[in-house]
């Protein structure tokens, strides 16, 4: 097991991209750290910059305070595990885990050791004769796993593991990736573009936008308090609903004021009214989760909304809107699956209690 810290990382290519930028990072000895973010992000760069396989432009890479800048792949001791497998499709199951072994010139007894282990610890021992043309995607992911594994690592590196599998494997090998790494406690660090693997997986998750970390934090942390609106819209499925406004204070109450619709903030937001107060007039990104809607009648805070598509998912519905009030945005909101919406002009009563607030340039208000 080991810590790893990314100091200050840059890293630009040749053209001038800039991949990484001022990427600040600590991971914990035996933790299991996911970075999520949309394509391009950097998250992917920052794991190779880790395994040695790109060179960083500034900055500094430490396993338990030794400075690998300059230690080249094969000395680092980390092991990675790839989207597409790189398995090598002549070999049997037990030759590819015994692979990596052969080329460290591991003895035989410690290499049959080591991969019967494996196989014990991923459920391949039935399968070790076979090859993996004969295995099935979720089987042959294990395979890839297993010859990380057996090469006892100081840190497991995991690039989009789960990407090329279907929905229903990827729950399946999702959970057997979290079990394995409390069962062994080496320090991992697992990328994916999926928020609902990240939320699931991780310890704690950095998320990440144009090379950027954006927030770092425990996966509940991440949802309930965003530190920006990217974070905000990004975790959640769907992610959270936002909108311009502006505050008022009416009879010693805050109003959000939508063009010529208005709502009253609770007293029992997380935002204390002072600090709202001090934010009136002033032009501001206001966010809702889409589960913080319930059907209106009329009364205070009533919005009205014009509903332009339901999916339906069995044990809940997703409405999506337009309204007067949205400018223009459409907007989702999280239904129970027994509530029939019979129109497509509704009225929607907002939780107050539940609504976010963000500056002009998108900066989360606490």
């Amino acid at each position: 097991m080991a810590q790893v810290q990314f100091q200050h990382v840059y890293k630009t290519y040749d053209d001038g991209t800039q991949a990484l930028v001022d990427f600040d990072l600590q991971v914990q000895d035996g933790e299991f750290m996911v970075l999520v973010g949309s394509s391009g992000c950097g998250k992917s760069t920052a794991l190779r910059l880790l395994a040695g396989l790109e060179t960083l432009t500034a900055g500094n890479i430490l396993i338990d305070d030794d400075d690998i800048n300059d230690k080249p792949p094969q000395q680092r001791n980390i092991a990675m595990v790839f989207q597409n497998y790189a398995l090598y499709p002549h070999m049997t199951v037990r030759q590819n885990l015994a692979f990596p072994l052969k080329m460290m010139k591991r003895g035989r007894a410690d290499t049959e050791r080591r991969v019967q282990q494996a196989a014990a610890l991923l459920e391949l021992t039935a399968l070790l004769e076979r090859k993996p043309g004969q295995l099935s995607g979720g089987q042959r992911q294990r395979v890839a796993m297993g010859r990380a594994i057996v090469r006892e690592p100081r840190v497991f590196l995991m690039d989009e593991p789960l990407s090329n599998l279907d929905a229903r494997l990827r729950v399946s090998i999702r959970a057997d990736i979290a079990g394995l790494q409390k069962k062994m406690g080496t320090t991992t660090l697992y990328v994916t573009h999926d928020q609902v693997e990240a939320m699931t997986l991780g310890e704690r998750v950095a998320v990440m936008n144009e090379g950027r970390l954006q927030q770092l934090g425990a996966p509940q942390d991440l949802y309930e308090k965003p530190a920006n609106t990217f974070v905000a819209g990004f975790i959640g499925n769907p992610g959270m609903n936002l909108f311009s406004a502006q505050l008022a204070k009416v009879d010693n109450r805050i109003q959000v004021m939508l063009g010529d619709y208005k709502i009253t903030v609770s007293d029992t937001n997380v935002v204390a009214p002072d600090t709202l107060a001090s934010c009136t007039g002033q032009d501001l990104i206001v966010g809702l989760r889409p589960e913080s809607f319930i059907p209106g009648s009329g009364d205070d805070d009533t919005l009205p909304a014009r509903i332009s598509s339901v999916e339906t998912l069995g044990h809940e519905q997703l409405i999506y809107f337009t309204a007067p009030w949205s400018g223009g945005k459409t907007l989702v909101a999280r239904q129970g699956s027994l509530q029939h919406i019979a129109h497509h002009e509704v009225l929607l009563k907002p939780d107050t209690s539940q609504l976010y607030f963000f500056t002009a340039e998108g900066v989360a208000i606490y």
